[in-house]
């Protein structure tokens, strides 16, 4: 036997579970999800930064074509000065409703990872209940067994 050769175990006669079956499987498959989330996470960042680059150029482009023709216009300066600061205050809004949005969507996810974890603490005691409950009722109909064979 080489190293790389692990002594398989006999599995033939061990005693398998359903639940076990079942527990094994869902697990698998959710770490398979889990697994997949940086690559998921990276693509929709690759997608959202090509839109937002795209978004960018497209206005830029156009800047530059009309760059020429407003140019010719000779427009007052003082005009320009204003329309600038005109310009700035929906700007300084977007910018702000970004920053409020980012706040809210994280704050959103910590009240979901809250409650995820509420609920699974909820799903741990009452999991030890049904626990509870299944081992009374499995000693309830071991004694009527002994009861009836005595």
């Amino acid at each position: 036997m080489s190293k790389t050769d692990v002594p398989q175990k006999d599995t033939s006669k061990e005693k398998i579970s359903i639940c076990d079956i079942m527990k094994n499987n869902s697990s698998q498959i959710i770490q398979k999800l889990e697994s997949q989330i940086p690559s998921r996470v990276q693509q929709y960042s690759d997608l959202y930064s090509t839109y937002l680059y795209t978004l960018d150029d497209a206005i830029g482009s156009c800047c530059v074509s009309e760059k020429e023709f407003f140019d010719k216009l000779n427009i007052d300066q003082n005009i320009l000065k204003t329309f600038q600061k005109l310009a700035q205050t929906p700007t300084q809004s977007y910018l702000d409703q970004i920053d409020m949005y980012a706040k809210y969507g994280q704050e959103i996810t910590q009240i979901q990872i809250s409650g995820l974890k509420t609920y699974d603490n909820f799903l741990h005691i009452m999991m030890e209940s049904y626990a509870t409950a299944l081992s009374q009722f499995s000693n309830f109909t071991s004694s009527q067994k002994n009861q009836v064979k005595n």
